[in-house]
């Protein structure tokens, strides 16, 4: 059986439409919005209540959620240094593709890697990624725990788990930054909705401008 090295067999094969051209067809463009933080934190509440408030402003939004894609995807994945790796890779690739169709795609993954996250920020075109630091202390991350998982981290049932026994890395920089603990819901998607009006990425007044 004769072995394809297929990366010397692959071929990019371009598409007839223009990025402009799908552009021209909405009314925003395409972006990727980088939910990080700890487990806990409210990403993806913060996600799916930001995906719902952009579809009701006519934009085409869609969310890549952590647990969702493990259902899928990556459900061949674990939760190693290598495996956080590559689900990261993965994401970025799938989030990079929706952003060429011209979507506005949220993520919502712990990511803990600031190397991994600028992996992707260099996939995409320059103010197309928006790292989003979702942030919440610890012990309030604990303290919410609705899977149950910073309890079975401490009592050694769960190897390797972010803020407990493997190691998260903060955004040093970020285009939005917000504190849950201290936010509430719509002031997080708010947040978002207005730097997306400012730097006219959705056509839209923003709220500190009205």
């Amino acid at each position: 059986m004769v072995e394809i090295k297929t990366e010397k067999n692959i071929k990019w094969s371009p598409s007839k439409i223009e990025n402009q051209e799908r552009l021209a067809k909405q009314n925003h463009k395409a972006s990727i919005i980088w939910l990080t933080g700890l487990s806990a934190a409210g990403k993806s509440t913060i996600a799916f209540e930001m995906e719902r408030r952009l579809f009701d402003l006519g934009c085409n939004a869609y969310v890549l959620d952590g647990d969702n894609i493990r259902h899928g995807l990556n459900k061949d994945l674990g939760f190693s240094p290598d495996d956080r790796v590559e689900n990261i890779r993965r994401i970025g690739e799938v989030a990079k593709l929706f952003a060429s169709a011209g979507f506005i795609i949220i993520t919502a993954f712990i990511s803990p890697y600031r190397a991994d996250r600028q992996i992707v920020r260099d996939m995409v075109e320059d103010g197309e990624f928006i790292e989003v630091h979702v942030d919440c202390p610890l012990e309030e991350c604990e303290r919410r725990d609705p899977k149950g998982l910073y309890k079975k981290a401490r009592m050694g049932e769960i190897p390797e788990f972010t803020g407990i026994s493997a190691p998260y890395e903060e955004p040093n920089e970020c285009e939005i930054y917000f504190d849950t603990a201290d936010s509430g819901l719509d002031d997080c998607v708010d947040k978002v909705v207005d730097h997306l009006a400012i730097n006219s990425i959705i056509d839209i007044i923003p709220k500190e401008i009205i």
